[in-house]
């Protein structure tokens, strides 16, 4: 039994404007340019907007009754169009109960349809507040990771200061054949305007010869 095929509930997209976004179209620069921006009215789900129109606008400049005081708390009021919503809800049920022909029903729809464009409208007056919210749990968490690393890098600087500590502690102190050593190549170090390695009339630089004058002293 073959396997059912996957079918998309989108439809799909429309391929003679996919097929000019391809790369060589994008290297010179050939695929399509975007639409100029919108500068005067425009329609949106059969509602006319204008662009210099506020984000949320008020209730009264979309001719709607406000329910509301303009100075008020969010949360309050958004509890009591909840339980206004609940009640005409019931409301409505009743009616369509009793009698659904009736004109109450309509007003009751209604008055459902204007509760919850006053919902609707209070929810979106905390869009900023959300924006500012979201965009401070993403700083807070930005700077706790940048903290968690920091912190991980103190640790590790400390064992690697603790591991050369330990080094450092392991090397013997010097003796004084060390030090007698450490004067003696100094001392025939060549000095800057001379060259590095000068021999003598029997092959030998003069590092050797002071060294097997010294290993001969042991």
């Amino acid at each position: 039994m073959s396997e059912t095929a996957q079918v998309s509930s989108l439809p799909l997209p429309p391929m003679q404007y996919v097929s000019l976004f391809n790369e060589e179209n994008a290297k010179r620069g050939r695929t399509p340019r975007p639409p100029p921006p919108i500068t005067d009215n425009y329609s949106m789900f059969g509602n006319p907007y204008n662009t210099d129109d506020a984000v949320i606008r008020p209730l009264e400049s979309q001719n709607i009754r406000r329910l509301y005081p303009n100075n008020y708390d969010h949360r309050r009021e958004l509890k009591k169009l909840n339980h206004s919503i609940t009640a005409s809800f019931l409301d409505l049920v009743d009616i369509c109960i009793r009698n659904p022909e009736s004109e109450g029903r309509a007003t009751k729809i209604d008055d459902l349809t204007l509760l919850f464009i006053h919902m609707h409208h209070l929810v979106n007056e905390f869009r900023p507040h959300q924006a500012r919210e979201t965009l401070r749990v993403m700083l807070e968490q930005q700077k706790r990771q940048r903290l968690e690393i920091a912190e991980r890098f103190r640790r590790h600087f400390d064992k690697a200061w603790e591991l050369v500590q330990q080094a450092v502690n392991t090397i013997p102190e010097p003796t004084e054949g060390n030090i007698k050593l450490l004067i003696d190549v100094e001392r025939i170090q060549p000095s800057e305007g001379n060259a590095s390695n000068q021999t003598s009339g029997n092959g030998c630089t003069e590092e050797d010869r002071v060294l097997c004058q010294m290993i001969d002293s042991l």
